[in-house]
């Protein structure tokens, strides 16, 4: 019997878009904050896009094969800008202004279709509802939700930044489990790709997954297409999502 549903949150409760000139214009508020502390780096907006796009992918390589979240101090420190050397004191103070920026500024985040309404409705029919989400930032998220006007909805929300662990480990969805008060047996989540959404499911003993489909993100599952890895549900709209949770609970019962 599923008693709760969790949720991812990019390319899940919204997509991830990239309009034309919006990393740039990131980037040179990155430049300018970072002037302002006397540590004004040898480069243009255009030129530090392409490099902190190159050093944020060897970081999320290297925070996949460990399975670690690092603090933000380091992230910055020792990937996103570590071709200047900054070091951690001048980062410090920076750190989490940039990593919330780098998911809310950098990028436009679209809501998906009927969001709002079905996490009203799942929690309307008494499921324990949460977030468990990879994420470099410790505030992006909770800002996100409350913007989303869903935050009194849910029981837990638990980040990578925080926990220090990344999906696809069960160590999260235990954390999780732990925080909604429901056992992982018992509970179904919902994410965007198999590398991280699907396999954490499978590595927690999650009984349902429920994969909502994002084509800007199959690139990240391309090693995963041989394996047989799949979703117990595939869905396009948010809005399938109670119709699955009360056909799998109708099985359930005697």
């Amino acid at each position: 019997m599923i008693r709760a549903v969790l949720f991812d949150v990019g390319g899940t409760l919204h997509e991830v878009r990239h309009p034309p000139g919006l990393a740039e214009r990131y980037c040179q508020t990155l430049l300018d904050r970072l002037a302002e502390r006397g540590a004004a780096l040898p480069v243009t907006a255009d030129s530090l896009a392409p490099l902190l796009h190159k050093n944020a992918e060897a970081y999320k390589h290297w925070s996949e094969e460990h399975l670690t979240e690092l603090p933000g101090v380091r992230i910055w420190n020792e990937f996103y800008l570590k071709d200047f050397r900054l070091g951690e004191e001048i980062l410090a103070p920076l750190a989490e202004d940039f990593s919330w920026m780098y998911d809310a500024v950098r990028v436009e985040n679209v809501p998906r279709p009927h969001m709002r309404e079905t996490i009203q409705a799942l929690h309307a029919s008494g499921l324990v509802l949460g977030i468990i989400s990879n994420m470099i930032s410790e505030t992006f998220v909770p800002r996100l939700l409350e913007s989303y006007e869903i935050t009194r909805y849910l029981s837990c929300v638990v980040v990578s930044s925080r926990t220090g662990t990344r999906k696809p480990s069960p160590a999260i969805f235990e954390t999780a489990a732990r925080e909604c008060g429901i056992p992982l047996a018992e509970m179904a989540y919902v994410g965007d790709t198999l590398s991280r959404d699907v396999l954490g499911c499978r590595n927690a003993g999650i009984p349902l997954s429920i994969q909502i489909q994002n084509p800007a993100m199959a690139f990240r599952d391309a090693g995963l297409a041989e394996t047989g890895l799949a979703a117990d549900a595939v869905i396009r709209d948010l809005a399938e999502i109670p119709g699955i949770i009360q056909a799998y609970n109708s099985k359930c019962r005697p």
